[in-house]
């Protein structure tokens, strides 16, 4: 066995085993009850979501993965934390059976489309005829950047791109403005949780 069907294996082993924990992870997000915790391992879920885009070639994927939902959402949550409570109300147990059905049927759709998804590497694919197959052609001598993704998002989605990066930092300003941060904002929340704490 040559080094480079090991090295693919061994990359398709750690592969299977971030996937299974993401769904470990997730599992445990759905029956947490500390919204502190479930916001931490959300953050972990996503450098997890992160590392797996990376193994699979998506760096770019990865890095926004990496930002938005490991840095920016955690941070925004946290936030919201300080000013609600960090503990969420209990729920009837049969209330829980509507999401946890929604959720099965979805998980069936994507695994039964999964069936009409081309074989990794299909030359027919869509990804690797027509226009995909032109970008790949005409990718390095009109950006000079190697990879394709990168080279679509920053350079012939360049405005597109920007776009969508000044939408996601006014929603992140609006929520901010929303929560209410700063010092006096802060301060009435603590001294609301202090008395809710003493009172018996």
């Amino acid at each position: 066995m040559s080094s480079e069907v090991m090295g693919e294996a061994s990359l398709s082993i750690i592969g299977v085993l971030l996937l299974c924990l993401l769904f470990v992870m997730g599992v445990a997000i759905a029956r947490l009850r500390n919204l502190f915790a479930i916001v931490i391992l959300s953050g972990i879920y996503s450098l997890v979501c992160a590392a797996w885009y990376i193994l699979v070639d998506a760096v770019d994927v990865g890095f926004t993965e990496a930002a938005v939902g490991a840095g920016m959402s955690t941070v925004v949550l946290l936030g919201a934390i300080l000013l609600t409570s960090r503990t969420a109300k209990p729920e009837r147990r049969l209330a829980r059976l509507g999401p946890f059905a929604v959720c099965v049927a979805a998980g069936a759709l994507l695994i039964y489309a999964t069936a009409d998804l081309p074989a990794v590497g299909d030359a027919g694919s869509p990804a690797n005829a027509g226009v995909g197959l032109t970008y790949l052609k005409i990718n390095w001598a009109d950006t000079g950047v190697p990879n394709v993704v990168t080279s679509v998002l920053a350079s012939y989605r360049g405005f597109d791109t920007l776009g969508e990066t000044v939408v996601v930092f006014i929603a992140g300003l609006a929520v901010v403005l929303l929560l209410g941060f700063g010092e006096r904002a802060l301060g009435e929340t603590l001294r609301k949780r202090k008395k809710e704490d003493e009172t018996p």
